[in-house]
């Protein structure tokens, strides 16, 4: 990236200062080198950003699907062929490996515009519903119109997919969409960014139709307050500042919050796989792990087994640098948070817990040290430690045992988080029971994180991870204005107002409404039947003239 705002000369170590309010600093994590910096923009830059995309979407609007998925296709040509590009900047501003970024990046896009191409016309077309009795002439449909301009503000943990994912859910439901980057990932941020552009611009799309802003809170404010829809991904103390802003205006907003999702293991399952799959699930990009597994039940019976193997898998894990070597994971993203994780662990020790395995760290630099946290497994955990309730955010496998299903569900929802779930069982259809019960958004059975893969299904959770949905259908349909409309079946069939209720109302017109509604819901064929005669009799009585008897 050869901009102005960028050093020519990236090589000397970032050494983190007061905040500027006026810039972004950008380093990178795993190295401490620095990337450069981007303008934290003001409120009413922000509005103005948001007015362009406002005037772009009332183009942009009226654009066919086929339009929109060649947009797609572009994007989606882009990636396969710089897959390696993509995930290279990803590691840079946010430490994750080149596999995780892989997996939790391309893929993950990847197969989004895949289902958008394949299935996103059919559920933003036209949808009819049944009419009901009284209205058997008419024709019930639900309809799908652009909110306006859509507003997004993203965390750092996967910053290509965290833009990619609103901005194709916007875009293709005709909208435009305005995306806040996190200060940690706004090097990325604004390098995808050009991507987008160019798309757009190959397929005739109006400028400004996407836009992407860096800042502090100040700039995200300002976003909320200036769109038709908020969608954020973040803590759950800014979800509810961004709640409260919101209220303001009266907007619709989906918030995505983070959780700490339970890792449920029964006795009859294969240790040896079940192991390899739940450090995956605690491990990944080390403490970047969305939607990870933060707190592990096994059973009983095979517990010393199970954390054994554990233990022997996370041995062989090697954090660092990880464009510098074969590690299997990186740096941690933000400064500082290496510091809250010892917190959590310490606290888990002082209250009769015990580290029984970690990884390693490679060789990294003097200036990165903090940005390092070695995979640990904890043992004799329980609910009374921060570790088990706080949402962690990084490399740490926490291990509780439990003795039956029953215990095992009230473990598990025994946080004040609801995101997703993981539960492994032999008998598909106890795990499956277990996971029904569940207090959670989503759940995998004999799996983790597998439902994110599934773009046909919505993402999100309940309690303090936040309500609302992205991704599928029900995140498609989020992004639009949902429109009931009813129209005549039949254009020489019209809704005609019986005359013993028009104005003025006949003495008998309550009557005639107890008969109507018996006729059409009555219990029992012989009851509508005697009341449909009933019917028949007031409005023949009522449409007879009236003789003037006067002579």
């Amino acid at each position: 990236m050869d901009d102005r705002n960028q050093t020519k000369d990236n090589s000397f170590i970032y050494i983190p200062s007061r905040r500027q309010t006026d810039k972004v600093q950008c380093y990178e994590p795993a190295t401490m080198k620095y990337l450069g910096y981007f303008p934290a923009l003001e409120p009413d830059e922000v509005k103005e950003r948001v007015a362009h995309a406002r005037k772009a979407q009332k183009i942009w609007a009226k654009s066919s699907f086929k339009q929109r998925r060649q947009f797609l296709r572009i994007l989606l040509k882009y990636i396969i062929e710089h897959q390696e590009l993509i995930c290279e900047i990803s590691s840079r501003d946010t430490g994750k490996t080149m596999v995780d970024a892989s997996l939790g990046e391309i893929m993950t896009t990847c197969e989004k515009i895949t289902w958008l191409l394949s299935e996103g016309e059919k559920w933003l077309k036209p949808e009819y519903r049944s009419c009901g009795r009284s209205m058997l002439h008419k024709r019930a449909k639900v309809e799908f119109y652009p909110l306006g301009v859509i507003g997004a503000i993203v965390s750092w943990n996967y910053p290509f997919h965290n833009i990619f994912n609103p901005m194709l859910a916007a875009v293709f439901s005709g909208n435009s969409i305005v995306i806040k980057v996190s200060e940690h990932a706004s090097w990325s941020g604004c390098f995808y960014m050009r991507i987008i552009q160019t798309a757009l611009a190959a397929v005739g799309a109006p400028e400004n139709l996407v836009e992407v802003i860096t800042g502090f809170a100040e700039t995200g404010e300002a976003l909320v307050s200036a769109v038709d829809k908020m969608i954020f991904v973040g803590s759950p103390g800014v979800g509810r500042m961004i709640m409260r802003k919101a209220a303001d205006t009266l907007i619709p907003v989906t918030l995505e919050l983070g959780g700490k999702d339970a890792f449920i293991v029964c006795e009859d399952v294969d240790v040896h796989h079940v192991a390899q799959v739940a450090a995956r699930a605690a491990l990944q990009s080390s403490g970047q792990n969305c939607a990870g597994a933060e707190r592990f039940y096994v059973h009983k019976d095979i517990y010393s087994s199970f954390v054994a193997e554990v233990v022997k898998i996370v041995k062989t894990v090697t954090a660092g640098p990880p464009l510098a070597g074969k590690y299997d994971m990186g740096a941690i993203c933000m400064m500082e948070h290496s510091e809250k994780l010892q917190n959590l662990v310490n606290d888990a020790l002082e209250k009769g817990a015990e580290i029984v395995g970690r990884g390693s760290v490679g060789n990294i630099g003097e200036g990165a040290v903090d940005q390092y946290f070695p995979p640990t497994v904890i043992v004799n955990v329980n609910h009374s430690m921060k570790l088990m309730q706080e949402e962690a955010f990084g490399p740490i496998l926490p291990i509780m045992k439990f003795s039956t299903d029953e215990e095992a569900v009230k473990l598990a929802n025994d946080s004040k988080y609801g995101l997703g779930c993981a539960v492994f069982s032999g008998n598909p259809n106890r795990a499956k029971r277990i996971a029904s019960q569940l207090h959670c958004g989503m759940a995998a059975i004999n799996d983790f994180a597998s439902n994110y893969m599934c773009q046909s299904l919505p993402f999100g959770g309940v309690k303090d991870s936040g309500f609302g949905r992205f991704a599928g259908i029900e995140g498609l349909r989020a992004c639009c204005l949902v429109k009931a409309v009813v129209e005549d079946r039949l254009p020489f069939i019209k809704t005609k107002i019986p005359k013993p209720i028009q104005y003025p109302i006949a003495e008998n017109g309550f009557e005639f409404q107890i008969s109507l509604v018996e006729t059409l819901y009555g219990l029992n064929v012989w009851d509508r039947l005697k009341a449909l005669g009933n019917v028949i009799k007031i409005v023949t009585e009522q449409n007879q003239p009236t003789i003037n008897k006067k002579r």
